[in-house]
């Protein structure tokens, strides 16, 4: 599980570092600013992000609302003090996932991450997807064919990846647009078709024909 937490707070930052990356035996990046966390966001694969409210160089809402507003389609989570029910509403509004006030316990933010991965359509629990010969890592956007690296842009490789842990099962085209882009966002359908036909080019171009299929009227699959 890899996550990645805003945190400002030192002490806090620190306990929460060392407690998830002991419960988890994941991968855990921490910034201090509203503005890293932004570039690490989108910079990286994460299976959850753990976002402050209250944070130098743009507060939590502030940096979810611009993570949303990019097309970011990642598990968030908000942390906070503030506890009105108008905060609430709108941190979420600002488009996170769920919210936890604080302070909390360790064991009830685990059990929250746990169920923001599981709402996934598939389970997200390998840095590596291996597809034959091919190979995705997920914590590095980078795919490889032996030797050879397939360069794709961060939506190409988020297409592959989804229907890579989703292989044998047809993913409609609303599908994926909730889970890369978001259905609040104004991406087309044709979007969706244009980044998978430009996906696939590149990788016939590789030398992995017929990968990704086509189902008519339905969306794209992967085969097991």
């Amino acid at each position: 599980m890899n996550l990645l937490l805003a945190e400002d707070d030192i002490r806090l930052g620190e306990l929460i570092v060392h407690m998830m990356g002991v419960k988890t035996g994941g991968r855990i990046d921490w910034v201090m600013t509203g503005e890293e966390a932004y570039d690490y966001a989108t910079a990286a694969a994460y299976d959850v992000v753990l976002l402050d409210w209250m944070m130098p160089e743009g507060d939590g809402a502030t940096v979810c609302r611009r993570l949303r507003q990019a097309g970011y389609a990642g598990a968030i989570l908000m942390l906070t003090a503030r506890d009105t029910v108008q905060d609430r509403v709108a941190g979420l509004d600002a488009g996170a996932d769920d919210y936890l006030v604080k302070p909390f316990e360790i064991d009830e933010l685990l059990a929250r991450v746990r169920a923001l991965t599981r709402r996934n359509f598939a389970p997200l629990v390998e840095d590596t997807v291996q597809l034959g010969p091919m190979r995705l890592n997920r914590s590095s956007h980078e795919v490889q064919l032996g030797e050879q690296r397939i360069l794709l842009t961060p939506r190409e490789f988020q297409i592959v990846d989804l229907l890579a842990v989703n292989r044998g099962r047809v993913l409609t085209r609303e599908l994926i647009l909730d889970r890369i882009w978001g259905y609040d966002s104004d991406v087309s359908l044709k979007v969706i078709d244009a980044t998978v036909k430009l996906a696939r080019k590149k990788l016939e171009l590789a030398g992995q024909k017929g990968l990704i299929q086509s189902v008519r009227g339905v969306g794209y699959r992967i085969h097991a």
